[in-house]
Order: C-alpha cells, then structure tokens, then sequence
C-alpha cells in the first residue's frame, strides 16, 4: 500500500503539531514504504524563568566584589545581554583555529550567531535575541555556563 500525497501531507502536519506541542527539535520515522526526518535549524529558546532574589551579602564580603556583582546583574535586569539558553561549556568561536563569531564593539542583529554553547557533545549555536552593539563578552572561551547565565553584553 502506498501513501496517496494528500495523506503524506496530513501525517506530516500531524507530526510538526506533536514536535510544537512536546518541545521536540527533531523527529525521525522510518518503514518499509518510507522514511522522514523533521526538525528546526535553529529551535525556539524556551522562556528564562525568574532569576531568584540572593540574600544581602554576608559582612565578611570586601567592597569591590560586591560592587562587580551589582555592575553585572544591572545590564541584565534592563535586558542588555545575551544569555546562555542550556547548562554547558561556551565557546566564542566555530573552530579553535577559526575567528570569533562576535568581538567587543561589533554590531549583532537578532538572529546572528554570537557563540556555541556545548551541552552533551552537541554543538549549540546561540542567537541573538535582540540587535545592539557587543560591550562586553562576559566569560572566557572554554568556560563553563550555566543557564540564563549572561554571556555577551550589548548597548
């Protein structure tokens, strides 16, 4: 038996509606009358739950980390920068002998590339969710990050 093309297309539908609805990436299905593979290039990044609120600082605290801390959470709170989407190691550049995807005063575009975050040994790319001027790259190249962490800084 063979899929007529009005069914074939129905199946795939159905299958793009249960990749939205469970979250998945990618789906592959294979018979003996035919084989398919669906997924996203570039998946949705799923929305940042609220950060939680720290408790002051304890008094043992020397003045300047404090004020280091305070310097780094306000770019976030007013949505000046890019944050890691998943647990893993970033990476500013595709290669170790290639250039980086971004540099401090370059100009992004939501939906460039501005880094790779590795999770698993899957290669993550992640875009820019809103256009503005790099200030700043906020870890080290092979450095581990955690989710909703900010990585790069924009004006």
């Amino acid at each position: 038996m063979q899929f007529e093309k009005n069914e074939l297309i129905s199946a795939v539908k159905e299958l793009i509606e249960v990749m939205k609805e469970s979250g998945l990436g990618y789906i592959s299905v294979k018979n003996d009358k035919f084989e398919l593979e669906l997924g996203q290039k570039y998946p949705e990044p799923r929305p940042m739950p609220p950060m939680p609120v720290m408790p002051p600082m304890a008094m043992g605290m020397a003045a300047p980390a404090a004020a280091e801390v305070s310097n780094e959470a306000a770019p976030t709170a007013q949505g000046k920068s890019i944050t890691s989407p998943i647990v893993g190691t970033f990476y500013a550049a595709p290669a170790p002998d290639k250039a980086p995807f971004v540099k401090v005063g370059d100009t992004v575009n939501e939906g460039d590339v501005v880094c790779i975050v590795e999770s698993m040994k899957v290669m993550n790319e992640v875009l820019a969710d809103k256009s503005g001027v790099v200030t700043a790259i906020a870890v080290k190249d092979g450095e581990a990050v955690e989710f909703g962490q900010p990585l790069i800084m924009l004006s």
